[in-house]
């Protein structure tokens, strides 16, 4: 065997002088293969170090065992977490996972997906960019026959898996408690309209006012295409109304962070003068001396491990019929669990 390349099949098989396919088989204890021949096999393997090629073995099964992730953002602590969950268990299952951001770009995500197709992913797991709209990248997928999980920010599409949190549960108990605290002048800065999860927050956000005896006010409801530039848009928004919210429910943390340094500027006081409540429980509120009275935990982690585990649920089924079956996964976790700081 030349010098610095790897050994193969051939290699031992000419060391024992039999057949490719008998070393084959030997490895893997095949019945037909005789005690000695296997221990003979084995041992030549062993000395000189063989790794199977699992490029060889890849293109024998069909698949790559390789798993493509695409999320907005890692710098955003709630994708990183959901990354976590997902490499957590693919890597328990022995698949390689590919992660790639669009950056809250539609036309990058579209070509992610693309380059993920061409390296012939097996599945492919996404949370959609804010201004995602058109669905024709996803649906192209089927026809590769690779099967795709959604997570958190979900299109609006039909016969899909996903997973995502019970927005509602957890917006009507954020309403509750800033109503607790006396305050019924409730905002909400909303995230782009497009968005499924803007839609749900909207829609849970006038029942819990409705449950609370409160008349829905279109002027408190202002959107963000969530860049810090946006996000402080929509907070001047409100403040610039003649009768100012005393209570503001944001998107997600990273929007009630960026609303609270425009408060301050403004010489509002933090849970004085204005209070905030939003989605996302940042583990960095422990720091901050005015934390928002309420974070909604949306469980990142879990969210992306169990869109891992549906994912090769489906990766164990036929891989020309993961794409054709009647029941789709539609996990909706419990997200009614407010962390209330004082």
């Amino acid at each position: 065997m030349e010098e610095n390349t790897l050994p193969t099949l051939k290699e031992i098989a000419r060391r024992l002088r039999v057949s490719t396919s008998t070393v084959s088989r030997a490895l893997h204890d095949h019945p037909s293969i005789g005690l000695v021949t296997t221990m003979r096999v084995k041992k030549i393997a062993t000395e000189l170090n063989y790794k199977p090629n699992s490029n060889a073995i890849c293109f024998k099964q069909g698949k790559t065992f390789t798993i493509g992730v695409i999320v907005p953002s890692l710098s955003e602590t709630f994708f990183s977490l959901a990354v976590s969950g997902i490499v957590e268990y693919l890597s328990r299952e022995n698949y390689r996972v590919i992660i790639r951001q669009s950056f809250d770009d539609f036309l990058i995500e579209k070509q992610v997906v693309e380059t993920m197709k061409d390296q012939r992913v097996d599945g492919m797991i996404i949370s959609i960019s804010k201004n995602t709209s058109s669905y024709d990248h996803f649906e192209q997928l089927k026809q590769f026959n690779i099967p795709v999980v959604f997570f958190d920010r979900i299109p609006a599409m039909k016969n899909i898996h996903c997973v995502s949190c019970d927005i509602e549960a957890g917006m009507r108990r954020a309403i509750e408690e800033a109503v607790g605290k006396g305050h019924r002048r409730i905002a909400l800065i909303n995230g782009p309209s497009q968005l499924v999860a803007s839609r749900e927050r909207l829609k849970a956000y006038a029942k819990g006012l409705d449950e609370n005896n409160i008349a829905f006010n279109q002027q408190l409801v202002v959107h963000t295409d969530l860049s810090a530039r946006g996000n402080h848009a929509a907070m001047l928004q409100l403040l610039a109304l003649t009768e100012t919210p005393v209570a503001i429910i944001a998107f997600n943390d990273y929007v009630a962070l960026d609303a609270m340094v425009v408060a301050k500027k403004r010489n509002l006081i933090v849970n004085r003068d204005i209070c905030f409540a939003s989605f996302g429980n940042l583990p960095l509120w422990d720091y901050m001396d005015n934390p928002p009275f309420a974070s909604i935990e949306q469980f990142p982690y879990k969210q992306g491990n169990k869109a891992a585990e549906i994912l090769f649920e489906l990766l164990k089924m036929n891989p020309h019929s993961a794409n054709i079956i009647t029941g789709y996964s539609n996990i909706v976790l419990d997200s009614h669990v407010v962390t209330i700081r004082n």
